[in-house]
């Protein structure tokens, strides 16, 4: 019985322990997930690693003349791990040591805190072993080189606990130029412009870094990294120079005339390079910046500009020719029930090319209902093989705006329909649309593809080449392409041409104005809600093509100029002066020939000239006899004075030769005959607008090409 009873204890107390051990267990587990879960939870997950991606280099995107429009620079987040073994060994010393000449560097830096500020704040992450504490974010890479060489710092990542983290900043370094045709590349958030329709060649491939999840971020670790593939590069078509005149033209106008918003295009007339595309919009606090892309995404009535499909279409089908003759009926006719007016009242009789010339609304519309009312179909396809109706094709795909042109079918059609399309409206184009029928037009009849990527390349290495695209081989036949450059020459170049205003240049302008009558607000076209939309498309020089522009403005209510030649066409004649002068006078006025390279030619002022070879220390010689004007020879360090043509015409109304002379003196001597000057370019005179020995009126404009 003892021996029953030893071993019954023995076994109620295993039994016993055995119950008691596994309620301490139980309560163990139970208080480790409930009370100490989220400290064992942190523990895990600072052992924790895993790889994040890490972003390629974003390629750059240039204008055509080599400089940057958009690129990345390196920003740096600066982070600091307190509890790094090298910075807290031997208790803390490199800290305490290095702390406070620290705390100095950094305020000296950085300038947004004192330096007790900065001790205070490292101290207070040292005392609680702060890891990856984030110090500084998005520094510059000029504050990086320097924060490299601070106290401590210096001594390295495992010693002083400082971590560096770089990515990258995308900024447009012409900030407003072409700003909106270019884009911006932004993190959640779409992308517009090239930046949107190239990303996928920009930003190249996604790396690889391996990371330790510690203290609520990630810190990296060293090894097991997989390197980007950095992102290809953009040669863009847009020429920085051309860009920069056309962009300033238009904000000046624009500000001047108080407009709501507006668009200016250059084309290169042979391939269908987009050389600059100008957006600006007024914002409320009344301001212009590039908020939308107006030249290509929206699509508007077009106005009197449209009239040269209208005329297209007449000639082509040999309804007219430019000396036909129409009755304007005085400028004022009823279509339908619906009054169609001229600008200009009073006028009957015209011939179609002077027609297009006034701009006669009623005159197209007039010529259209006749031919083609009872046959609509006939000048909605014209209009088709114009590709008026379809989408341009330009790289900015998802900003391009969608074009309307009616026919027969659409529900809006009505008798109305055709003589209002004749002259503009109840069609909807974008401003790219119509510039790529004027190019045409300029380009003997081939419509090209615009576009606005040239090359792409990768580590300076041209991988692909896009070259120009011809769209329509033959837009019209040779007869009417005669007939319609007849005509627009005759818009700005002859008596009556509504870009009159124009045309005092040493080149020729061709081209069309447009002034459409718009609604302000969806209110309709009625009195007191009309605003008016202003465009000049034309190309220059007229007699050999080299770039089709497009400018078209959206004035306000409180814009004192709104017609299309007063706006637009003053606009137009800025941006062709300046690409005129800075790249086409070069081609057609360089001198050929050998000559003595020590030979210089000059003309001038007598008492400027002998100022000047005094102060070089030059001699010279002076074999003029009397007059204040000379003509300077300098050869080999010498100069000879002699008495220049242009002293034979000084004075009456006979226009003098000013080639040769320097702005100053071209504008002294011309402006006191009595003549106005306008000027293109730097340097010397190489071409007026008067031809010498020509007789002109006091007043008269004259146009100097300076190269």
């Amino acid at each position: 019985m003892e021996i029953r009873k030893d071993i019954l204890w023995r076994v109620y107390l295993s039994f016993i322990g055995i119950v008691i051990l596994g309620i301490i267990v139980l309560g163990k587990a139970f208080y480790i997930q409930r009370v100490e879960g989220h400290f064992w939870t942190n523990m895990d997950n600072t052992m924790h690693l895993k790889y994040l991606p890490v972003d390629a280099e974003r390629g750059t995107i240039y204008s055509e003349d080599g400089n940057m429009l958009s690129t990345s620079i390196p920003v740096f987040d600066v982070y600091v791990d307190f509890a790094a073994e090298g910075l807290r060994a031997k208790d803390g010393k490199r800290f305490k040591d290095h702390a406070d000449t620290l705390s100095t560097c950094l305020a000296n830096l950085f300038k947004d805190k004192s330096a007790n500020a900065y001790l205070a704040e490292m101290k207070q992450a040292y005392d609680r072993n702060a890891r990856y504490y984030l110090l500084k974010k998005s520094i510059s890479f000029t504050e990086y080189k320097e924060l490299r060489d601070f106290p401590l710092v210096n001594l390295g990542k495992n010693k002083s606990g400082f971590i560096i983290n770089s990515m990258d900043k995308r900024i447009n370094p012409y900030v407003l130029l072409a700003n909106r045709t270019i884009g911006l590349a932004r993190k959640n958030a779409s992308n517009v412009g090239l930046e949107h329709r190239y990303d996928s060649l920009l930003k190249g491939k996604a790396g690889q870094q391996l990371v330790r999840y510690m203290a609520g971020s990630y810190m990296p670790v060293d090894g097991g990294d997989v390197d980007p593939e950095n992102g290809k590069d953009i040669i863009s078509t847009i020429d920085t120079y051309i860009q920069d005149v056309t962009e300033s033209a238009l904000m000046r106008m624009m500000v001047n005339n108080n407009s709501l918003h507006g668009t200016a295009m250059v084309m290169e007339t042979a391939t269908g390079k987009i050389k600059a595309i100008a957006n600006l919009g007024k914002q409320a606090d009344g301001n212009y910046t590039e908020d939308l892309n107006y030249g290509i995404g929206k699509a508007t009535e077009p106005g009197s500009v449209f009239k040269l499909a209208t005329l297209m279409s007449l000639l082509e089908d040999k309804y007219v020719t430019i000396n036909s003759v129409v009755n304007c009926e005085g400028g004022k006719k009823s279509f339908y029930g619906l009054t169609i007016k001229d600008s200009h009242l009073g006028t009957y009789e015209l011939t179609v090319k002077e027609a297009f010339e006034r701009s006669s609304n009623v005159a197209f519309a007039k010529l259209a209902d006749q031919y083609y009312s009872s046959q609509p179909n006939k000048f909605i396809d014209h209009l088709r093989s114009f590709r008026l109706d379809k989408m341009t094709g330009v790289d900015l795909t998802a900003s391009s705006g969608k074009p309307t042109i009616k026919s027969p079918a659409n529900r809006s059609w009505s008798k109305t329909t055709i003589p209002y399309m004749a002259h503009g409206y109840e069609e909807l184009v974008t401003p790219l649309h119509m510039l790529m029928l004027y190019n045409a037009v300029a380009n003997n009849g081939k419509m090209m593809k615009p576009y606005l990527v040239s090359s792409i390349k990768q580590y300076g290495v041209e991988v692909r080449s896009i070259v120009p695209e011809v769209l329509v081989d033959k837009i019209c036949s040779n007869e009417t392409l005669t007939q319609l450059k007849e005509c627009l020459l005759a818009v700005v170049q002859g008596e009556h041409g509504t870009a009159r205003i124009i045309k005092d240049s040493a080149y020729l302008i061709a081209g069309k104005t447009g002034t459409a009558v718009t609604a302000m607000d969806n209110r309709g076209y009625n009195k007191g809600n009309k605003i008016y939309q202003a465009s000049f498309i034309g190309y220059f020089p007229a007699d050999n093509p080299k770039y089709t522009m497009a400018v078209v403005i959206q004035n306000s209510k409180e814009s004192k100029k709104i017609y299309g030649a007063d706006v637009s066409g003053t606009v137009f004649k800025e941006i062709s002066d300046r690409i005129f002068g800075s790249y086409l006078s070069t081609r057609q006025y360089m001198a050929t020939g050998k000559t003595d390279s020590a030979a210089c030619h000059y003309f001038g002022m007598k008492n400027e000239w002998a100022s000047i070879f005094t102060t070089l220390n030059m001699s010279y010689k002076d074999m003029a006899g009397a007059g204040s004007w000379r003509s300077v020879q300098i050869n080999n360090n010498e100069g000879t004075l002699n008495t220049p043509s242009v002293s034979n015409s000084i004075s009456g109304s006979v226009t003098p030769n000013v080639a040769g002379m320097g702005l100053k003196d071209a504008v002294y001597l011309l402006e006191n005959l009595g003549l106005k000057v306008t000027a293109t370019g730097r340097g010397r005179v190489i071409n007026q607008s008067i031809a010498p020995e020509t007789n002109f009126i006091k007043n008269q404009n004259i146009a100097l090409i300076l190269n």
